[in-house]
């Protein structure tokens, strides 16, 4: 049985620049994110992506000091954010833990006045059958999934109601299933942060704020991508095909688009993406599979 770990969705490097995203982008000038787990892979390339189209970043997650096996800190991602001309700021953060939650809210809104994103993008993941997941690695995918985006997103309930919008976005898929043998606490755990978003849609209708989840369809290249074994090279995208489709939804207005569980290649086609285009995120020659939006959707087609 493998190891879990808060950070290990997020735990490849971020891959290199690419061109600006097939579609027309919107300048995040004056805007800034809160995002959780910023270190290493999707979370990270998310941050610099918005910080590519000027966007703030407060870059939050547990690695602060470099060491150990995994490389990046909430450091580095918050230095090459301002390398692209925004101003940024790292926050040490474990979202199970309110009060560090509730401080960090506090940090960030205090050094940049206004927050306007919210991405709930930390995640932990492990792949087991019921017998084999001891209770504890039970309660860290619940904690760290469900409970962290619950805890981040109602600290900013307050800030983001006194503003009069915004966005809470979260990197979980679409709620399609009621069993997932082989994976049913890490299924669990995804689907929890998607039920939470959504139901803040409905909760916060009237308060401007967009609430929506977004998931790839196919799987993207990181740690717990390789770890697992999910795949291979010809299977994967590079982190960057979700990080363009979050930008895609911030295109929009958030007060007419909430409460979507939306996956990453129908985000970017409605934006103006091409088959083409969506081909350039591919590590290898090849159309991927959609082994990612079939993790929760045995019978999901492109068609």
């Amino acid at each position: 049985m493998a190891d879990a770990s808060p950070d290990a969705d997020d735990a490849m490097p971020a891959g290199p620049a690419r061109a600006d995203p097939p579609f027309d982008a919107p300048d995040l000038s004056g805007s800034t994110a809160f995002v959780t787990g910023t270190t290493r892979g999707i979370g990270k390339r998310i941050a610099l992506t918005l910080a590519e189209h000027g966007c703030n970043v407060v870059s939050t997650g547990k690695t602060a000091e470099p060491g150990g096996d995994l490389p990046g800190t909430i450091h580095t991602t918050a230095e090459q954010c301002e390398e692209r001309g925004v101003d940024a700021h790292a926050i040490q953060l474990d979202v199970r833990d309110e009060d560090a939650v509730e401080a960090a809210v506090e940090e960030a809104i205090d050094e940049f006045g206004t927050i306007d994103i919210v991405i709930n993008n930390a995640s932990a993941i492990q792949l087991a059958n019921v017998a084999d997941l001891p209770a504890g690695r039970f309660d860290l995918l619940t904690d760290v999934n469900v409970r962290g985006t619950y805890l981040v997103s109602r600290a900013f309930l307050p800030h983001l109601r006194e503003q009069d919008g915004g966005w809470i976005l979260t990197n979980a898929p679409p709620v399609t299933m009621d069993r997932a043998p082989g994976k049913a606490a890490y299924a669990w755990s995804k689907l929890g942060m998607s039920f939470v978003t959504l139901s803040l849609a409905e909760e916060l209708a009237a308060d401007g704020i967009g609430c929506n989840t977004f998931w790839p369809v196919t799987a993207v290249d990181t740690r717990a991508t390789r770890y697992f074994g999910l795949g291979t090279e010809d299977d994967w995208r590079t982190p960057h095909v979700l990080a363009d489709a979050v930008i895609s939804i911030l295109a929009r207005d958030p007060a007419e688009y909430t409460g979507h569980s939306a996956y990453d290649e129908d985000l970017l086609r409605a934006a103006g993406a091409s088959d083409a285009d969506l081909s350039a995120y591919n590590l290898t020659e090849g159309d991927p599979a959609p082994t990612s939006a079939q993790m929760f959707d045995a019978e999901y087609s492109r068609e």
